[in-house]
């Protein structure tokens, strides 16, 4: 059982549309091929399964003691304000012996914004 072994969710917010979660899916396929035995799960606030607090305690029960939550937000709302927060309140108090670590929002971190950026520019058609 791995027990202080790492693992790591992605938290986007959910829709009803199935098909919305793709690219989180390719991005969580993306991070396996690159590290195979790193732990990475996906993870829904609402209308799609599994909840944050499903995904953790599942880890929990395969023995992983670090876990890490990556929000796939491009900002800081209310969700990650406020309702993250709380969700990891409730998720510290019941597993008490785990190590939570937050990423920032993906819409934080300069490294993404400029990539975004320098696609943008790329994709202008000049003339």
């Amino acid at each position: 059982m791995p027990s202080t072994a790492n693992a790591l969710v992605l938290f986007a917010h959910g829709a009803r549309d199935p098909r919305w979660a793709e690219p989180f899916v390719r991005i969580q396929t993306a991070i396996r091929a690159r590290r195979p035995g790193l732990a990475v799960e996906l993870a829904f606030l609402e209308l799609m399964q599994p909840s944050l607090t499903a995904a953790i305690s599942a880890l929990v029960s395969a023995g992983h003691r670090r876990i890490t939550v990556a929000p796939l937000f491009m900002a800081q709302g209310g969700h990650l304000r406020e309702d993250l927060p709380k969700l990891l309140d409730s998720m510290r108090a019941e597993h008490a012996n785990v190590e939570f670590n937050v990423l920032p929002a993906v819409g934080d971190v300069d490294a993404i914004l400029n990539a975004i950026a320098d696609w943008l520019l790329g994709a202008l058609v000049s003339k």
